[in-house]
């Protein structure tokens, strides 16, 4: 049977700490009980002196040898530092338990998300201005004018010449001038969905599209809920649900006008506020959008999930 001795990083601090107070009163009670005894061993040094050893007798004090306690020290530093051994080498790195909801990435159906537009069409060109209607002035003739008036009639007789025939001419009328073009926005379209969606950082070395597209989702969730702490308010009064938070990735792969869409309370939608500014904090580069092989900007729609486990 296979015992497992694993320790975590608070169980070697602890060990380690021990160790050293268990040192230090090792230390202070022996020389408690050497200082006791030193005493004695002063007053009867003299008197064995001639009883003991050779090589004893050379020394002044034979009762104060300190080489009769080099086995005690050499056993308790002995097991201590076997035990110190056991602890660094079954000293153990536990990754944080991450809880990811199901399906932390699918949108939920009642939430209608439009397309941003990029530019606005341009206003209709103004309607021409009305015709300006010139008033005649009335002026009356004058009646001390004399009126000649010339005898029109005609007999059976009179000879009527034909009126040559005018040709008439007719002009051509100018069409009026097409509308000026719209003005060209200076604005870069911001695209909702392009060939090649952003990706999070950290899959780079995947070779295959599909395998770095889930493996950039599994670290974008990761950091999400590694990251996301359930506001108090949101806890104590039961409140769950999905936020979510719409930013743009820009060509360089920067986040920018991160903007709250859904909310549900509970100071939840600044909490998710606070996790998706926290890339650029972090100076997280992400993999930019592609649309015909160029980098563009592009909408992101993350949805974030709090659920009370």
């Amino acid at each position: 049977m296979q015992v497992d001795f694993s320790f975590s990083t608070n169980a070697v601090m602890i060990a380690a700490l021990a160790t050293l107070l268990f040192l230090a009163g090792f230390i202070l009670i022996y020389r408690y009980l050497l200082a006791k005894r030193a005493l004695q061993g002063y007053e009867n040094g003299r008197a064995k002196k001639e009883e003991t050893s050779v090589l004893l007798q050379r020394n002044k004090y034979p009762g104060a040898d300190v080489f009769r306690h080099s086995p005690r020290f050499f056993l308790t530093g002995l097991a201590m530092t076997l035990i110190l051994c056991i602890f660094a080498f079954n000293w153990t790195i536990f990754n944080q338990k991450i809880y990811i909801p199901d399906d932390a990435l699918v949108l939920e159906e009642d939430i209608e998300l439009e397309p941003p537009r990029s530019a606005e069409p341009p206003p209709p060109p103004p309607p021409p201005p009305p015709p300006v209607i010139e008033e005649v002035p009335n002026e009356l003739m004058d009646e001390e004018d004399e009126v000649e008036f010339l005898d029109q009639s005609v007999s059976a007789e009179t000879e009527v010449l034909a009126e040559p025939v005018k040709e008439t001419v007719k002009k051509e009328i100018a069409p009026p001038p097409p509308p000026p073009p719209p003005p060209v926005s200076e604005e870069e379209e911001i695209f909702m969905v392009v060939e090649q969606m952003p990706m999070f950082p950290g899959c780079e070395n995947e070779s295959d599209v599909n395998l770095r597209r889930e493996c950039s989702n599994r670290k974008l969730l990761e950091f999400i809920y590694k990251n996301i702490k359930y506001p108090p308010v949101a806890r104590d009064n039961n409140i769950q649900g999905t936020v979510v938070v719409k930013f743009v990735v820009d060509e360089n792969g920067r986040i920018s006008s991160p903007t709250l869409i859904k909310d549900i309370g509970g100071n939840c939608g600044q909490e998710a506020m606070r996790v998706v500014n926290l890339m650029n904090e972090q100076n997280m580069i992400w993999e930019a959008g592609k649309q015909r092989g160029r980098p563009v900007k592009v909408w992101f729609m993350l949805p974030v999930k709090f659920q009370l486990v």
